[in-house]
């Protein structure tokens, strides 16, 4: 009995979440989020206007390089992964395989 609740508060918790249907996407940020953020956690760093060039082509490259690997998802969907290894590797698989099922 414990089983069937579990598995229906875990579908109403999904249905109620903000994410709904949504559950991962990739993060978007910019060159210049990441710029502020820099300057954030270290005031007081000038950076001269002739490396300005370079810093922002390496912004760029940074922003580009996060976007492609970092992922933010539903809390809930999260908890599911970690509580389950089977479920993450079988989402592993499938995006392995992904296409190969259509030929």
């Amino acid at each position: 009995m414990g089983d069937i609740l579990d598995e229906a508060y875990g579908i109403v918790q999904c249905k109620e979440c903000p994410w709904y249907k949504s559950c991962v996407m990739p993060m978007r940020f910019t060159a210049e989020d990441i710029r502020r953020q820099l300057e954030s956690s270290a005031p007081g760093t000038n950076i001269p206007p002739q490396a300005d060039l370079g810093m922002q082509n390496l912004l760029s490259s940074m922003a580009t390089a996060a976007q492609n690997s970092l992922l933010e998802g539903c809390p809930i969907f999260i908890n599911r992964l970690r509580a389950n290894p089977k479920l993450a590797q079988r989402l592993k698989e499938i995006m392995q395989n992904w296409g190969k099922e259509e030929t």
